[in-house]
C-alpha cells in the first residue's frame, strides 16, 4: 500500500498539471441548479441537471466512467462516456481523484441495472483535494480520527452526518415551538463577574481592559429572572454553558442549554411545556414518538415510548428503593442502608446527601421512559420555591428519560428575603459569591414564574438513540495533542 506521502505528492503532480493546462482547479465559476437528493426524488427521464458535490467513488470502464457524487442531500451517480466529452476532456475526467469537487451539467436517466444516473455533458472542476480520504472511506471507525477530524467523520459515515443534520433540526423545531407559544429568544453574558445559578466549577479568564477576574457561565437562569423584573413575561435562549469538571459519555465542559421562563407559571406549567416540547421536536424531526437505540449491527436493543409521562414524587422513589421507613430511621441508619444498597457515599455527606446518592446512583438510572420526578428536597435546589404541602420539598421536576435527566423544571423562588437567605447558606459564607445585582432586582419584584432547563446535548443523544455525547457534538473537547 501506498504511503500517505507518496499519495499526496501525486495528487501535487496532477494539480500541476491541470494548471500546466490553463485549468485552475479551485475556481467557483459553477451554480448548481439543485442537489442530488432533489435530483433523484423529482426524476424525469432526459432532465438537464447541474449538480456540485465531492466524488466518492469511481468505476473507469475504458471508454466510459462512472463516479458518485455525494453533496449534503445525498449521492447521485454520474455517467461520462469519451464520444461525448472527447478525448482531452475524458483523460482529465479520468485522472480526477477521490475526494475532489467537480460541478456536472448532464440529463437524468436510469442504467439497465435500475439505477438512476446523471449522463454527462459537461464539468468543471472545483477543488482538488490533496490529501487522500481515510483508508475506510466508508466506515471509518477510529474513534481518535472521527473526533479530532471530524470532517473525515462527516465525509466517510453519512449516519454521522444525518445525526448532526438532525440536531440542527431538533433546534430549529424547538425555536419553533417557543416562538408559536409568544417566547422571545434571548441572548445574555457568556461571560459573567459571578458564575450563578448552579453549583459547578467555572472556567476563570482575566479582562485586561477592565482589570478584572470573569468566569464562563455555568448557567444562564440569573440574567433571564433580570429579564423577568424587567417586564419580558415569556422567554427563552439556547447558549453554550461551560463548566471546569470531569468529561464522560454524558458531559462536556462546553454544552449547550435551553432555558425558558413563563411569568405567572409554576412547574407544573412547565412539566406541561417540556412534554408538549419533546412531543413536537420527535414528531417534527424523526416522525415519530418512539425512540429506537440500535447496536452497530443495526438491531434494536431499547426503545423508548415518548406517549406515556409518568409523575412519582421524589421520596415516594426513595422509599420504594430504600425502605418505606427510609425518612424516619436515623441518619446513621440511611447511611448504612445507602452503603449497603451499593451507593457511593462520602464521608463528608451531609443527610440529604446520602439521600440523593441514592436517587442519582440507584433510581435515576432506572427510569428509562419518560419520568417527571418532582417535589425535590429544598437542599438541592436554592432557587426554587417551597412546596406549600411539605416545606421539607421544594416545587421542583426532574424529568428522567433513558436513565437520565433531561430537563429540571421550577416553580421559581420570587421572594428576594427567602432567595438572599438560601444563596447565602450556599455560598456558606463567602459574601463574594453573591450575586448582589441579581438581589437587587429580586427586590424591584419578580412576577411568580416557571422555569425550565433541557440539556440539548444530552435531547440530541435521546432522540437520535446514541450513548455518547461526543456522537452529538460536532467537536467535542479533547486533550491536544
Amino acid at each position: 500500500m501506498e504511503d500517505t506521502n507518496s499519495l499526496i505528492e501525486q495528487r501535487k503532480a496532477k494539480l500541476a498539471a491541470l494548471r500546466a493546462r490553463g485549468i485552475d482547479p479551485f475556481q467557483n465559476k459553477f451554480t448548481p441548479t439543485e442537489s442530488c437528493q432533489p435530483a433523484r426524488d423529482h426524476y424525469v427521464e432526459g432532465r438537464e441537471v447541474a449538480l456540485a458535490g465531492r466524488i466518492t467513488a469511481h468505476r473507469d470502464m475504458g471508454k466510459s466512467m462512472f463516479i458518485d457524487l455525494r453533496d449534503q442531500s445525498g449521492r447521485l451517480q454520474v455517467y461520462a462516456q469519451k464520444n461525448v466529452l472527447g478525448d482531452e476532456a475524458f483523460q482529465i475526467f479520468q485522472h480526477l481523484d477521490l475526494g475532489d469537487f467537480i460541478g456536472v451539467n448532464g440529463t437524468l436517466f436510469t442504467t439497465k441495472t435500475g439505477e438512476i444516473s446523471v449522463k454527462l455533458t459537461r464539468f468543471v472542476i472545483l477543488a482538488k483535494a490533496l490529501r487522500p480520504p481515510p483508508a475506510k472511506y466508508y466506515g471509518l471507525e477510529d474513534t481518535e480520527i472521527r473526533y479530532r477530524q471530524r470532517y473525515l467523520d462527516l465525509i466517510a459515515n453519512p449516519d454521522v452526518k444525518d445525526v448532526m443534520l438532525k440536531r440542527s433540526a431538533i433546534l430549529h423545531e424547538i425555536r419553533s415551538f417557543f416562538h408559536e407559544r409568544q417566547y422571545v429568544e434571548v441572548e445574555t453574558p457568556a461571560m459573567q463577574a459571578i458564575p450563578g445559578g448552579a453549583a459547578a466549577q467555572p472556567f476563570k479568564t482575566f479582562h485586561n481592559a477592565l482589570g478584572c477576574e470573569f468566569y464562563l457561565r455555568i448557567a444562564l437562569e440569573l440574567y433571564h429572572k433580570r429579564l423577568l423584573v424587567g417586564g419580558i413575561d415569556k422567554l427563552f435562549e439556547i447558549g453554550k454553558n461551560f463548566r471546569n469538571e470531569g468529561l464522560s459519555r454524558r458531559h462536556n465542559p462546553e454544552f449547550t442549554m435551553l432555558e425558558a421562563y413563563c411569568a405567572f407559571g409554576d412547574y407544573a406549567t412547565m412539566m406541561e411545556t417540556v412534554e408538549s416540547l419533546i412531543k413536537h421536536v420527535a414528531q417534527k424531526v424523526l416522525g415519530t414518538l418512539i425512540i429506537e437505540f440500535k447496536d452497530a449491527e443495526g438491531k434494536v436493543t431499547k426503545t423508548i415510548d415518548l406517549t406515556t409521562w409518568r409523575r412519582a414524587k421524589y421520596n415516594d422513589l426513595v422509599r420504594e428503593k430504600g425502605g418505606a421507613d427510609w425518612f424516619t430511621v436515623s441518619a446513621a441508619e440511611r447511611r448504612q442502608r445507602a452503603h449497603d444498597l451499593g451507593a457511593e457515599i462520602g464521608k463528608e455527606f451531609e443527610d440529604f446527601e446520602v439521600t440523593n446518592a441514592v436517587f442519582s446512583k440507584l433510581i435515576e438510572p432506572t427510569l428509562i421512559h419518560p419520568t417527571f420526578v418532582t417535589h425535590l428536597p429544598k437542599e438541592l435546589v436554592p432557587l426554587a420555591k417551597l412546596s406549600p404541602e411539605d416545606p421539607s420539598t421544594v416545587e421542583v421536576f426532574e424529568c428522567c428519560i433513558n436513565g437520565q435527566e433531561i430537563s429540571p423544571g421550577y416553580t421559581e423562588q420570587n421572594d428576594p428575603i427567602a432567595q438572599r437567605a438560601t444563596l447565602e447558606h450556599q455560598a456558606g459564607g463567602e459574601q463574594q459569591k453573591l450575586d448582589e445585582d441579581f438581589l437587587v432586582a429580586l427586590e424591584h419584584g419578580m412576577p411568580p414564574a416557571g422555569g425550565i432547563g433541557i440539556g440539548i446535548d444530552r435531547l440530541c443523544m435521546l432522540l437520535l438513540g446514541q450513548d455518547s455525547i461526543r456522537d452529538v457534538i460536532l467537536f467535542p473537547q479533547l486533550k491536544p495533542k
